[in-house]
């Protein structure tokens, strides 16, 4: 995973990235992580990775917990479509 060397959230403490809840300040929280995944050059790389290690926690490369399995379930509906 050499994409992590040159990630922006390399020197960033890895519990902004995994707020506890959705509410209050857990959304700041949420929001700020934001903003160092949307400046990343390795967003895509850190999504990718967490969409195929399902990571279930967290935010990477920019997604929720929510928004990522949004995304493997669009993802498994298109390949079995293909797959039919």
């Amino acid at each position: 995973m050499r994409w992590r060397r040159n990630a922006a959230c390399r020197d960033t403490d890895p519990s902004l990235f995994f707020p506890v809840g959705v509410t209050g300040s857990a959304l700041v929280q949420i929001e700020d992580a934001r903003e160092v995944c949307m400046s990343c050059s390795c967003q895509e790389a850190c999504l990718e990775f967490a969409l195929r290690s399902n990571q279930d926690t967290g935010i990477w490369g920019g997604a929720s917990e929510e928004e990522r399995r949004h995304l493997r379930r669009t993802f498994i509906n298109k390949r079995t479509r293909i797959a039919s």
